[in-house]
């Protein structure tokens, strides 16, 4: 892939400030709906009752979350490779949009499980002439998928590449001079990898829950981060965040 050039800057500053806004929109209505994430760490049966119940809006709500997820892939891509930063520091602008692509990736992944296997488990888990055998299958597949796909592949690993990412983008901003947003990103990585401890945690038959809270600092983190990435891009508030 050829490498990006300066015209495109204030239109990429635009993108990572809308996706920076995008990530947040469907995470609030799952946070007001479904009492996410919160609910990740509740029984099976509530959680699949709390879906069944929350119809096809929920399921599209999920959908359009992994879509958000997924477009890290093109943003990191774009973000990374620019003219400027394959010439300068091309290790680090290659190795940022392969982690930012495989990152998007996997968090996609992950969250697609509600879209596409949780539905049919839950209108099971429902269905009022169930057998208990029914139901009990149907909760424990939930586990067993919300584990694998949701800790494991989604939360663990999709957000150790996302935290390799932001460090790896930080230390190319801090070359460029772009200390304040630097220093952001890499606060924003120290609170995520952080925040994935809550799964080996729970593995362990420990409480998660403080680095759960971490994680959703990090997230925030991350949201600034972008915001700011894109304001530079875009020129504005370049002095003041270079730190100069």
């Amino acid at each position: 892939m050829a490498p990006r050039t300066a015209p495109i800057r204030p239109a990429l500053g635009l993108a990572s400030i809308g996706l920076a806004v995008l990530f947040n929109v469907p995470f609030s209505i799952l946070g007001a709906t479904y009492n996410y994430p919160d609910i990740l760490r509740r029984p099976a049966a509530e959680a699949l009752d709390l879906f069944a119940a929350g119809g096809n809006s929920l399921i599209l709500t999920w959908h359009s979350f992994a879509w958000v997820a997924l477009a890290l892939v093109p943003m990191a891509i774009f973000l990374s490779l620019t003219t400027e930063r394959v010439m300068s520091v091309p290790a680090l602008a290659i190795g940022a949009a392969i982690a930012g692509s495989l990152a998007g990736l996997a968090q996609a992944i992950g969250l697609w499980r509600w879209v596409f296997v949780i539905p049919g488990l839950a209108r099971s888990h429902a269905d009022p002439n169930a057998t208990a055998e029914a139901k009990l299958a149907a909760e424990q597949t939930f586990a067993m998928l919300n584990q694998y796909g949701g800790v494991a592949v989604g939360e663990h690993l999709g957000q150790l590449l996302t935290a390799l990412f932001v460090l790896l983008l930080s230390r190319i901003q801090w070359q460029e001079a772009n200390r304040v947003t630097a220093w952001v990103g890499y606060v924003t990585t120290l609170l995520i990898v952080l925040g994935t401890t809550e799964g080996v945690a729970i593995a362990l038959g420990r409480s998660g829950e403080v680095f759960g809270l971490i994680t959703i600092a990090g997230f925030l983190g991350l949201t600034l981060w972008l915001i700011l990435t894109g304001l530079v891009l875009i020129g504005i508030g370049r002095r003041r965040l270079s730190g100069t």
